[in-house]
């Protein structure tokens, strides 16, 4: 088993259990929980090599169509419980990029969507977690419950136990189609313009950028829900990657080619769409195994979230390099506070960007955006991390302590032994 990046490090084997007695079977020796494999990095992988998939709890408990209240075992995926809810007029308040994410994952991770400015992370949703320690206790914790629990386990990367089941307060929304308007836009000033007065108006924003042209361009990308009961078009995938590539084709001038073509594909200055929810919000859901583009050597992915100002110094580093990437994306975090002990999403301006993994070259401009990010009082979040440092985590995830005081003593991962010594 890799991470999504292609990490390799340690081989991993990897149990199933389907029923959450089965957990403490299985659970003989030090472990981590894994559902889909979509990290990128290696907070997903266990230190001992020993994995334990709880995909096959993938039952829905409970859900109530007039409070918008569902309970479902951890490895229900994301997209399930859209296609679930959203005929009933409900969907999940916050979404990542993609639907092949397990419920327990979210919560691991605190994920983040395209309306964080409006809605925070995932774990505000969540009313309450049943927890499975290797001894046998099971915890049942909310944000009104033990609470300390609760805080150390959203955001808390799957060490303090394993999540069995999540309870989430959906929201109300008026059908399954969404107004989408792309703007083009040729600087950081007018991005952060169109960001700023679009969180007014709008309750997704998102924004892809050319991160190799000299002035930053880009394409801004703003929704509001539809109020209308059009069917749902069926969706069509594309072929895929069948297999990895021996050799990455993405370098300096595909990039620079993709980004100028994708860049003046629009070829107007504001182009509006009715545009459904699944092609909307999870756009590369639509090319199977699309990992597999960037080679054998895999990629690893750069997010941080920097002060506005940052922006154009991380930006100028990485035109500098040479080095670049075809999915950039930048948006503006709002100034809800997360409820996890080390949730990522802060206030600030999130940038994230896949690079082929190219070694030293790689880790060096890493090295720069890394002085960056931690100057300015940044951070790089976990669930994409393969290299941070073991000073600079703790220096911007400072509450690391208590994450560790309620670890499990059988559940650890490579990234928690890379950045604690433990």
């Amino acid at each position: 088993m890799r991470s999504w990046g292609g990490l390799p490090e340690q081989p991993q084997t990897v149990r199933s259990a389907h029923w959450q007695d089965q957990i403490l079977t299985h659970w003989q020796q030090e472990t981590l929980a894994t559902g889909m494999g979509r990290s990128y990095g290696d907070a997903g992988l266990a230190a001992s090599g020993q994995m334990l998939s709880t995909r096959g709890m993938d039952r829905i408990i409970s859900f109530d169509t007039d409070t918008g209240l569902i309970r479902c075992e951890a490895g229900v995926q994301l997209g399930d419980i859209m296609r679930l809810v959203v005929p009933q007029d409900w969907m999940l308040p916050v979404l990542p990029g993609t639907q092949f994410v397990t419920v327990a994952g979210a919560v691991a991770n605190d994920i983040h969507g395209k309306n964080h400015h409006r809605t925070g992370s995932f774990g505000s949703y969540v009313t309450r977690l049943g927890l499975l320690r290797s001894s046998g206790e099971l915890i049942e914790c909310g944000p009104n419950d033990c609470e300390e629990w609760f805080a150390a386990t959203v955001g808390g990367l799957g060490l303090t136990g394993i999540i069995t089941w999540v309870e989430i307060q959906l929201r109300p929304v008026s059908g399954a189609w969404l107004n989408s308007e792309t703007i083009k836009f040729n600087s950081l000033q007018e991005f952060f313009e169109l960001s700023e007065s679009s969180a007014q108006t709008h309750v997704y924003t998102v924004s892809w950028i050319d991160c190799l042209s000299q002035e930053v361009r880009g394409h801004f990308n703003r929704a509001n829900h539809a109020d209308t009961a059009a069917p749902l078009p069926r969706r069509k995938g594309l072929p895929g990657v069948p297999v990895e590539l021996p050799i990455s084709p993405i370098n300096r001038w595909t990039l620079k080619a993709f980004n100028s073509l994708y860049f003046h594909r629009q070829r107007g200055a504001r182009v509006s769409e009715l545009a459904p929810w699944d092609r909307w919000f999870f756009p590369l859901d639509a090319i199977p195994n699309w990992n597999r583009m960037y080679g054998r050597r895999g990629f690893r992915q750069y997010q941080c979230v920097v002060p506005d100002e940052q922006i154009s110094e991380l930006l100028a580093a990485i035109r500098h390099s040479g080095e670049g990437s075809f999915l950039a994306v930048l948006k503006q975090f709002g100034d809800r506070p997360s409820p996890g002990l080390i949730s990522f999403p802060r206030q600030g301006t999130t940038l994230a960007l896949d690079f082929p993994w190219r070694g030293t070259k790689t880790l060096d401009l890493f090295k720069q955006l890394d002085a960056i990010v931690f100057s300015s009082g940044g951070a790089l979040y976990p669930a994409k991390d393969a290299h941070m440092s073991a000073l600079d985590f703790k220096m911007s995830y400072p509450a690391w302590e208590e994450i560790e005081q309620r670890r499990d003593p059988k559940l650890n991962s490579l990234f928690w032994q890379r950045v604690t010594g433990v």
